[in-house]
């Protein structure tokens, strides 16, 4: 499997509470934060469902 890098872009106050799990299940605490996650099926739905609070960056 690659890595992916994920960063928090955007804040996730006002958003629905769905989205702030995925923000947490994805490790991801704070705007600018960076995580490196596996590029498996689950990390990538849980990145769809906010892609508009972060930013993927491949290695």
């Amino acid at each position: 499997m690659s890595k992916i890098k994920v960063k928090q872009i955007k804040s996730k106050i006002g958003c629905i509470p769905e989205q702030k799990k995925n923000l947490e299940a994805l490790g991801l605490k704070r705007i600018n934060h960076c995580v490196e996650h596996e590029a498996t099926p689950q990390i990538l739905g849980m990145i769809r469902k906010v892609h508009h609070l972060v930013s993927v960056v491949e290695k």
